[in-house]
């Protein structure tokens, strides 16, 4: 009876592995269905082995990043020094500039007091050319009041 179980057993599982067979042969054949394989432990001397390769390459990778850094804090080193020489080049004009202006504001007090003597003669002479008109026209009103009295006598 134990060998009839047993039989009865294996033709079940047979039977059950048959269908289980054919999917996985059409599941094996469809590309858009994943299969999942059972995860293994490599090896310790493969564990050993990448865990080298991972710290070399986090080596290389943080060399790089540093060394990129060191240039970023270079390149910032050579911009501050061009703008300390263009500060100081600004400095230089900026004191020629003012010397220039001190000059300048020497030479227009130099020149003040005839700008101001140039001021006088202009009012005068518009003071004169004034008198100028009135005489003109005194002299026009004394010229018709002579024509008049000239007729008369």
């Amino acid at each position: 009876m134990a060998t009839a179980a047993a039989s009865a057993a294996a033709a079940a599982a047979a039977a059950a592995a048959a269908p289980e067979e054919a999917r996985q042969q059409t599941v094996k054949q469809d590309p858009a269905v994943e299969t999942a394989e059972e995860a293994t432990e490599p090896a310790e001397a493969d564990i050993n082995e990448l865990c080298k390769d991972m710290f070399h390459k986090m080596a290389i990778y943080l060399t790089g990043e540093l060394t990129a850094t060191s240039e970023d804090y270079k390149l910032l080193e050579n911009m501050n020094k061009l703008t300390s020489l263009k500060y100081l080049e600004m400095k230089d004009i900026a004191i020629n500039i003012s010397r220039n202006l001190k000059d300048l504001n020497q030479k227009y007090a130099g020149l003040q007091p005839y700008l101001e003597q140039i001021n006088l003669i202009e009012e005068q002479v518009a003071a004169l050319e004034q008198a100028a008109y009135k005489l003109d026209a005194y002299s026009k009103k004394l010229g018709n009041y002579l024509q008049c009295y000239g007729e008369v006598v």
